[in-house]
């Protein structure tokens, strides 16, 4: 099984970002899915989850409204699009599995399968 996540850069404030995660070894469709995020110093937060395509989708307070979480089962791929990033987006982001119970899975130790993580570097 493997999570891999891509799509991190340097953006400027206000910018936007779209973030993928590929899966392999198992079929993305039968998983709740999950993005963290780790800045320097802090610990790893939740970002964002969801555990059915057209299910209801948990955003942290700091994200909702800015940022997206989706999936496309036929391309075994989840994404996270973030739009006005802040300098305080600034961070490694990591996407997460577990296969689905039909519960929203909020915590990072609920998680099976993590994504090596991408840099996302807000900054002028």
């Amino acid at each position: 099984v493997q999570l891999q996540a891509f799509g991190g850069g340097l953006v400027q404030p206000g910018g936007s970002m779209r973030l993928s995660c590929a899966a392999s070894g198992l079929y993305l469709a039968d998983y709740a899915i999950g993005w963290f995020r780790q800045a320097p110093g802090k610990e790893r937060e939740g970002v964002s989850s969801i555990f059915s395509r057209d299910g209801p989708a948990y955003y942290a307070d700091s994200v909702r409204g800015r940022f997206t979480i989706s999936r496309d089962n036929a391309k075994n791929t989840m994404y996270l699009q973030m739009s006005n990033l802040e300098v305080e987006d600034t961070a490694v982001y990591y996407c997460a599995a577990v296969p689905g119970d039909g519960r929203l899975h909020l915590k990072e130790h609920e998680y099976d399968y993590w994504g090596q993580g991408t840099q996302v570097t807000v900054s002028s």
